[in-house]
């Protein structure tokens, strides 16, 4: 690349002082041949092209650089509760949101980070590629930057587990897991869905230390009023009754972050809004605006 203009030494130093962090030497070198500078003119655009055919990636600038932060990563309660984020003793990547050394340095969409902060089997300097359809985790593409430079890659699959005690579990909706089985003291999230099951006790996990989200389908729980012995949840997911029935006995858990309230079969919306509403009002929070459309629609076709 005879045409590419480097990045100089006070470049990366100012680099490093930004972010926070020592590059690692590999990433030096590359910045040092490439630059990877932002260009406006047809020449330096030129340029920046060939150096990304070059080492097989287009490379953000050295401006751009940047680690990755779980809060920008992180989506909606809904999905985000019922997440565990549990880095396993075989993982050679994290399964964290973000980290102040995953360093991006190529991508719009996923992307690939030079990896400082490690899993118990990887190395410091691996290359991960972080899936931007995903909210947790990332996966290893290359040992070292070296590697990723000369096609020496690796697929290692995500989620990979081991045996463990189960830290997200699930009952009915086809699960064949027990509350006796699920009630482990690694247990993070339990879902209770639909299912032929009976109506379940919440006894055998009302000491977990662990329990954070909680999720029922309407009628799935033998003793609703038994939620308010979970100490821990920051996440509850209930149906309109099971609700009704916390509100009126003043048991809703304090220490909620979040809560939804789940429709139960052709149920009226607005009952919904009304239980959504007292919960806010319980913790100070505005009132949903109801707003009532009446109008005539014509005739069904």
């Amino acid at each position: 690349m005879p045409d590419s203009t480097g990045a100089t030494d006070e470049e990366i130093s100012a680099a490093e002082t930004r972010l926070g962090i020592t590059l690692p030497d590999e990433l030096k070198v590359l910045y040092r041949v490439t630059g990877a500078r932002r260009g406006e003119r047809h020449e330096d655009q030129q340029a920046r092209r060939r150096a990304d055919a070059a080492v097989g990636w287009e490379l953000s600038a050295l401006d751009d650089l940047r680690s990755v932060e779980a809060t920008a990563r992180h989506p909606r309660w809904g999905s985000g509760a019922r997440t565990a984020v549990v880095t396993r003793p075989g993982d050679s990547v994290q399964n964290l949101a973000g980290s102040p050394g995953w360093l991006v340095f190529s991508g719009h969409g996923d992307e690939l980070a030079v990896d400082l902060t490690p899993g118990p089997r990887g190395y410091t300097g691996q290359i991960i590629r972080i899936d931007h359809e995903q909210s947790i985790g990332a996966e290893l593409r290359a040992d070292s930057l070296t590697d990723l430079v000369l096609n020496r890659t690796k697929q290692e699959r995500r989620g990979r587990r081991e045996d463990g005690p189960p830290v997200v579990a699930g009952i009915g909706d086809g699960s064949t897991q027990t509350i006796e089985a699920a009630a482990d003291r690694a247990l993070e999230v339990l879902t209770v869905g639909a299912g032929d099951h009976a109506p379940i006790s919440l006894a055998p996990v009302t000491a977990l230390p662990r329990l954070r989200t909680l999720i029922a389908h309407p009628g799935t729980l033998a003793e609703p009023l038994e939620v308010a012995r979970l100490t821990g949840l920051e996440f509850l997911e209930l149906g309109t009754r099971d609700w009704r029935l916390l509100l009126d006995a003043g048991a809703v858990p304090r220490t909620l972050s979040a809560a939804s309230v789940a429709a139960q079969e052709d149920e009226d919306p607005q009952c919904v809004v009304d239980v959504a509403n007292e919960i806010l009002v319980l913790r100070g929070r505005p009132r949903m605006v109801r707003t009532v459309l009446e109008g005539d629609l014509g005739p069904l076709s």
